[in-house]
């Protein structure tokens, strides 16, 4: 086979040159550049670094409309009944003259705009249930955190039942600050205004320290129900609650009860203090 090697290696090699001569003789300037013009410039010349090969449609108005279109409209509790209970007192006191249950009640239902409020607070002393009181208030919100409010009153004790005009506003003020301010009207020309107030401190994620104050004050003297017109009482106090829920905490406490005026004419002439601070053990709960 050694023999033929020469034989081969000479015939590649001429047809090798013939085609080298073919191509030099070859006249550029014939070529159809419209047909080198016809390339696909799009792999002769790779795209730039972060340049999109294929290209952006331009922004239309059908575009934008689809995009602010909101056919099922905005729903956040818009057509949904809610309600809320909170007992924020529910609580045994330890009286000067016996031992006292005293409540401070309210609720809603409604949505997030228009509700209907319920509060009721009172107390019984030895049995016998000395304040009572419930509201029905139907509230307006006019701000993410404030609420107007108008309904009636109904007051059971002290005295003979009263029914009063109520209107005020409630929210919570800066740094969380809860507040009522609410005026009444009654029977007979009498008025009256309530401010009341509190504030959560929380000492850890779960025990947590409520200060509370109300105060009282009417327009003219009532002395069937022992009330005194101008400042009539105040109601000062501290409880320290645990959240075992948070739904759920029970608490231990001190309140601070006072008379003045007139009002305190009146219990002085009943034989009870114009003063008294009160041991407080209670629960407070929601849902």
């Amino acid at each position: 086979m050694t023999r033929f090697t020469p034989f081969f290696f000479a015939l590649v090699t001429s047809t090798a040159m013939a085609a080298s001569d073919d191509m030099q003789g070859m006249d550029h300037s014939q070529m159809d550049h419209g047909q080198m013009q016809s390339m696909d410039e799009g792999q002769m010349q790779p795209a730039a670094p972060g340049e999109s090969r294929t290209p952006t449609p331009v922004l239309t108005d059908a575009d934008r409309a689809a995009v602010y279109v909101d056919p099922a409209g905005h729903r956040v509790h818009d057509s949904t009944l809610n309600s809320f209970f909170l007992a924020d007192k529910l609580e045994w006191q330890d009286a000067d003259d016996g031992s006292t249950l005293a409540w401070d009640l309210s609720g809603w239902i409604g949505g997030d705009i228009d509700r209907l409020w319920l509060r009721s607070e009172g107390e019984r002393s030895n049995g016998v249930t000395e304040d009572a009181e419930i509201q029905a208030l139907w509230g307006h919100a006019i701000s993410p955190w404030w609420d107007v409010v108008s309904g009636v009153r109904q007051d059971f004790k002290p005295g003979a039942p009263q029914t009063w005009a109520a209107f005020g506003v409630q929210g919570m003020a800066l740094y969380n600050f809860e507040a009522e301010a609410t005026a009444f009207i009654g029977e007979g020309g009498q008025s009256a205004v309530r401010l009341e107030g509190d504030y959560d401190i929380l000492l850890t994620n779960r025990l947590i320290l409520q200060p509370t104050v109300e105060l009282n004050a009417y327009g003219k003297n009532d002395p069937q129900r022992g009330i005194g017109a101008g400042l009539s009482n105040t109601e000062a106090g501290l409880r320290l609650r645990y959240e075992i829920r948070r739904e759920f905490a029970p608490y231990l406490g001190v309140s601070w009860n006072r008379t003045y005026g007139n009002t305190a004419d009146y219990a002085n002439d009943e034989g009870e203090d114009h003063s008294e601070a009160r041991l407080v053990l209670g629960v407070r709960l929601w849902f």
